[in-house]
Order: structure tokens, then sequence, then C-alpha cells
């Protein structure tokens, strides 16, 4: 992908298993995440720091992030220090809890871009417009259930016919509003069962109509599905190119006939986010 096009597929690998690592970057994901968060134990973070250290830089392929530990976290220090380092291309921050969390970050690190998840404690449903930030180095937010359900004492985060509970809709519909009010770019969570393309394909569609142009995946496997789900088709792309070059004709219009339909300037914005892309 192009170091300007936001990712549509975002891979979390255990950042302690070479072999993981190695597979992930032989995908086609947009963007690899090295994990050093919930999916390594504690005697493990020291050797996943050293594994990422080494990693060769490379001049293409997906970019690098790096899911920290949270701030607060007695190894949040020790991840900023291989931050430093080594080659990444940002840092995922885990349980963000409002902008405030984002510009400590920054503090530490610099302006290296922030991907922060946004809706994994209690608090954090509270605070997605404070993301609105000027000089914030985010590009980017995601939500997440699994940590908010166990925040939150819950049972399930399923309802009784197998569909997400509204507690869990409303995380993900104000992760989905906070991005686009902070200016950055809204990403979908996970889909657990990877084994469940189908699932993951209708959920992804899904995700990408509401206005969502990427998605966190925990399996190669889910790569290709993610990035077909949020690359536009070509009849998107010639329908869109149509309306830019309409709206270019006649400048001044406030609506236009394309295609046989009525367009006006939110059909222009949306047509011109189309092309921006990845293809």
């Amino acid at each position: 992908m192009t170091s300007t096009a936001e990712p549509r597929s975002w891979l979390f690998v255990p950042a302690d298993s070479e072999k993981k690592v190695a597979k992930a970057l032989e995908t086609e994901a947009d963007a690899v995440i090295f994990d050093l968060e919930d999916s390594v134990v504690p005697d493990r973070k020291k050797a996943a720091r050293e594994i990422i250290k080494e990693l060769p830089k490379r001049s293409n392929g997906p970019h690098w992030w790096v899911r920290v530990n949270p701030l607060g976290s007695e190894y949040h220090k020790d991840d900023l220090r291989l931050i430093r380092s080594a080659y990444v291309h940002g840092i995922v921050l885990p349980k963000a809890e409002s902008g405030v969390d984002v510009t400590e970050l920054a503090h530490r690190t610099g302006n290296i871009p922030v991907h922060a998840i946004v809706t994994e404690t209690a608090a954090s449903l509270f605070g997605l417009l404070s993301y609105r930030l000027p000089g914030s180095p985010l590009v980017a937010m995601s939500w997440g259930a699994e940590d908010l359900s166990a925040a939150l004492g819950a049972a399930s985060k399923y309802d009784a016919e197998g569909e997400l509970s509204f507690t869990y809709k409303l995380a993900r519909s104000l992760c989905l509003a906070g991005a686009v009010a902070a200016g950055v770019q809204p990403v979908d969570g996970v889909f657990a069962d990877f084994k469940d393309d189908k699932g993951l394909k209708r959920e992804a569609e899904a995700a990408r109509r509401e206005g969502f142009t990427g998605k966190l995946a925990i399996h190669p496997a889910q790569v290709p599905i993610i990035n077909a789900a949020f690359t536009p088709s070509k009849a998107e792309i010639r329908h869109a190119e149509a309306i830019v070059a309409a709206f270019e004709a006649q400048p001044s219009a406030g609506v236009l006939s394309v295609g046989g339909k009525m367009v006006d300037r939110p059909h222009l914005v949306q047509a011109k986010r189309i092309l921006e892309r990845p293809r």
C-alpha cells in the first residue's frame, strides 16, 4: 500500500512468536500490529520486544505498528524504549479513555502516529468526543468489545439472538462518530471466529457501508476478505469519477444529474473518499 493510504486491514500478531511474525509480514495486510499486550504473557514480553527490535527494515509491504501495554502498566515504559530503538510506523494504544491519553503518549514519544483503541473501559464510553485535539498525532480509532465486556462484568456481549448487545453496538457507533469528528480513520473491531469467512465478509461489508474504512484482523486468513470488503469495485470507482467530473465541469452547481440520478455536495464528498481508498 502507499504510505498515505489508510490501511484496510490491520492484522494483530503476537510479537513473541518469530514464526507468526514472519507469516504476518508475508500476508497482504496493509498494516501489521506487533502485539505486546494481551497476546503476550508477562514473562515473554521482554523476548517479544527483542524480536521486534531485531526485525530488518523493509522498504515495501505492510506498515509496522506496535500495540504497547496501556498507560500506567508496569510494562509501558519498556515498550516505549523499544519504540525509540526499533523501526515502526506507529503505536497502537489500548484502553485509551480520552484524547488526553493520546496527548500524554505523544509527550513521551514525540509525534509518532497513534492508533487508539477507545472503548475498552467503562470510562472510555464517555470520552469519544475528546479526541478532537489540535496537533494530536492520532490517525486512527478502533473499538473493542472483549475488554469492555470484562470491564463491565458482563456474562456475554451477545443478546439472546446472538447479536451484539446494545451496549456494544453503542460503543461501536460512538467509535465511528468520534473518529469522524476527530478527522481520523474509523476502524471496525475484530471478528473473533476466524474460521467463519461468510460471517466476516458480512460484518466487514456492513462496516464499510456504515462508514468504517478498515477493520482489525486476528488471523492471516481474514486479511483477503477484509481487503476485498474495503476496496471499491470498478463500478463504484467509475461512478465516483463521474460525480467528481460533473462537479468539476459545473463548480457552482449544488445539485447535478449523474447516471440518471440526482447527486449533491455530500455525494461529491463521498465520491472523493472512494477515489482515495486503496484499490
